[in-house]
């Protein structure tokens, strides 16, 4: 229900009646489309009835449910002129790029955002300028401050330059100095509330907001998988390193990972009586004359449209391993890499012992086998040219694995996570208090995750349950193969989403018609789950009506 405030009306003039409704500006020193987490505070505050104004960067589309909301209004910063930081030594272009910030974000929150909003939230990092900028605003307007902490900006930094670095030393009493007061505060993670309150004894309401995907992240049907990637045939057509990888397909009526025609009956032929004006359309010279310059003939080799059934996964296709990066020096990627290396050997090696097996089935049963392995890596970033120029190099000899990267739309990510079998997060986390949320995400399409471990993970994964954490590029290569074996017949990987099911199962209205929810089981106890909409509403909603309260 969205909120009303008893300031909402506040007067009359003559024959009209002035309404203020309630507002929020949303910050982000980035680019929108790429910031989940403040697209979904967008999103809820418009649903509870905020006029909600997000300011940052432009670039990636939004979320479409943002850009279908009335009350969402997106203000884009103007980019800092690239060209002087390649003109300009940093000491000097730095120091323009932050006046230039200050600037448009002062002119949006004090010009452009008409009525001063009831409260401003932060995302926090990046830092500098947004932590002072917002703390003058505050002063000026009398906004409440809530700070989103995602990470310590000075930790980033300092992975960059170095604790020591003089840089790092400012930019951390920047922080805290501007960081420890404002209304509230809302932390990823349990361990950086406790931190950041014992280093800095911040001031304000202290709320862990754990991340969790929105209620249309689900696992993927069939259906749903047979579409995307009929989509995505144009994008993986250009990947050379495909082709002869795959199985064959022919879209629309199959894909590398599903298939419509039926099993049963042949694709060129058909045994059931048909009438001859009937024959006549079905025979492949009339199916090759019904093709124009638009639309090509159908092949010989195409099913009949009652041959047709809903689309199923194939059984011979390869394990399908999604991880989103940010091609940043605090996910490393190497990981991955020598994993996919060991992996091939692996695959290669009991492929070997299997042929030795002859056709003794109690032998090849003890020997196992591992499956063809597609690596989809999503996301931009400064080191993706680098790995992905090795990645080409190392697959011109391998024969079990393949890896590419794509980018794709915001509607069609999340059904390529539903899609995956296994999804692998490299996040290392600067400060090791925070989440990645691309493992928030994956959870929310009921797909496992492989995680590389640090001191905060056991929040979000727990390894044997919801997924596996690695430390090293070896164990990642095991849990490949120890999740994989025998695929598509999977025990192991199926008791990791048995989990993640369970728990999603609590919700009563199915994100679509594909996925019907269940009853929950009472081992949904075991693994707490929901999504971003129950959260918020439980954490963020009773804190500003208790605002509105007073």
């Amino acid at each position: 229900m969205p909120l009303t405030t008893k300031d909402d009306v506040v007067g009359y003039l003559p024959n009209t009646l002035v309404v203020l409704v309630s507002t929020v500006a949303i910050v982000v020193l980035g680019d929108i489309g790429r910031s989940p987490r403040m697209m979904y505070h967008a999103q809820s505050f418009a649903e509870n009835g905020f006029l909600t104004y997000i300011v940052g960067y432009g670039g990636s589309k939004p979320i479409p449910s943002l850009e279908r909301q009335n009350k969402v209004q997106i203000r884009h910063l103007p980019e800092p002129p690239k060209s002087l930081g390649s003109l300009l030594p940093f000491i000097i272009y730095g120091p323009i790029k932050v006046l230039l910030q200050v600037l448009s974000i002062l002119h949006v929150l004090l010009v452009q955002v008409v009525h001063p909003p009831e409260f401003i939230l932060v995302q926090n990092p990046p830092t500098i300028p947004t932590l002072a900028v917002v703390w003058f605003v505050e002063k000026i307007t009398g906004s409440k401050v809530i700070i989103d902490w995602h990470n310590l900006g000075y930790s980033i930094l300092a992975m960059k330059l170095g604790n020591s670095h003089p840089f790092v030393k400012v930019a951390t009493w920047f922080e805290a100095k501007f960081g420890r007061t404002a209304y509230a505060h809302l932390f990823v993670t349990t361990a950086m509330r406790d931190y950041l309150v014992q280093k800095w004894g911040l001031r304000g309401r202290q709320l862990v907001l754990h991340d969790r995907p929105p209620h249309r992240f689900h696992r993927s049907s069939p259906q749903e998988i047979h579409d995307l990637f009929v989509r995505l045939k144009p994008s993986l057509t250009l990947q050379s390193s495909l082709r002869g990888f795959l199985p064959e397909s022919s879209a629309p009526y199959s894909t590398p990972f599903t298939h419509t025609a039926s099993e049963h009956h042949p694709a060129v032929a058909s045994t059931s009586p048909v009438s001859g004006s009937e024959a006549r359309r079905n025979s492949i010279e009339y199916r090759a004359k019904i093709g124009t310059s638009s639309v090509p003939p159908v092949s010989a080799t195409s099913p009949l449209y009652k041959e047709l059934q809903l689309p199923t996964r194939r059984p011979d296709r390869p394990a399908l391993v999604v991880s989103s990066t940010s091609w940043t020096p605090d996910e490393d990627f190497e990981i991955l890499l020598e994993a996919m290396q060991m992996y091939e050997i692996r695959a290669g090696e009991l492929a070997s012992l299997h042929g030795k097996a002859g056709n003794a089935r109690k032998e090849q049963n003890e020997v196992g086998a591992l499956p063809k392995l597609l690596v989809i890596i999503t996301g931009k970033g400064p080191l993706r040219e680098k790995y992905m120029k090795e990645v080409a190099e190392l697959q011109e000899k391998w024969k079990w694995v393949r890896c590419v990267s794509l980018w794709l739309e915001a509607e069609d990510y999340p059904i390529l996570l539903g899609s995956a079998d296994l999804g692998v997060s490299l996040h290392s986390s600067s400060s090791a208090l925070d989440l990645p949320m691309k493992v928030v995400d994956m959870f929310g399409c009921g797909l496992p995750v492989c995680a590389l471990n640090f001191a905060c993970l056991h929040e979000l994964v727990k390894d044997g349950l919801n997924g596996r954490t690695f430390e090293s590029s070896s164990q990642l290569a095991q849990q490949f193969e120890d999740l994989l074996t025998d695929f598509p017949k999977t025990p192991r990987l199926d008791d990791l989403r048995a989990s993640l099911s369970l728990s999603s199962r609590r919700h009563s209205a199915p994100p679509n018609v594909h996925t019907p929810r269940q009853p929950a089981s009472p081992r949904s106890e075991e693994w707490k789950w929901g999504t971003w909409e129950e959260n918020w509403n439980l954490t963020v909603k009773p804190l500003i009506l208790s605002d509105f309260d007073h």
